[in-house]
């Protein structure tokens, strides 16, 4: 018999392990999301431009957000002014990011 609890799903994100509690009809849609998580974390990380995991999954956080609310269409106004927001939060956060590791090089 396995050590799990029942409604225990293992993913893998970024070359690390977590076991995630999940309803059985959810699991899924958790296996997809990690997927696409792990997809977005290692394009970041092959990017070259950051560097540390957490800083990476933020990116990612970023990244996925903006995909989400572009989604809902650009009609809405406060999509797409969020949105815009968020390009720029972005682009700040790459651009220090990036000068920090400069300097450390």
């Amino acid at each position: 018999m396995s050590d799990k609890p029942a409604n225990t799903v293992t993913v893998h994100i970024l070359d690390k392990e977590y076991l995630i509690a999940c309803p059985e009809e959810e699991k899924h849609d958790l296996m997809r999301s990690a997927d696409y998580l792990d997809m977005k974390m290692r394009e970041i990380r092959d990017s070259g431009k950051i560097v540390g995991t957490d800083r990476i999954a933020v990116m990612a956080a970023l990244n996925i957000s903006h995909e989400l609310l572009t989604q809902s269409g650009p009609d809405s106004k406060m999509d797409s002014d969020v949105s815009g927001r968020i390009k720029g939060i972005q682009d700040k956060i790459e651009d220090a990011l990036f000068k920090t590791r400069q300097m450390e090089i």
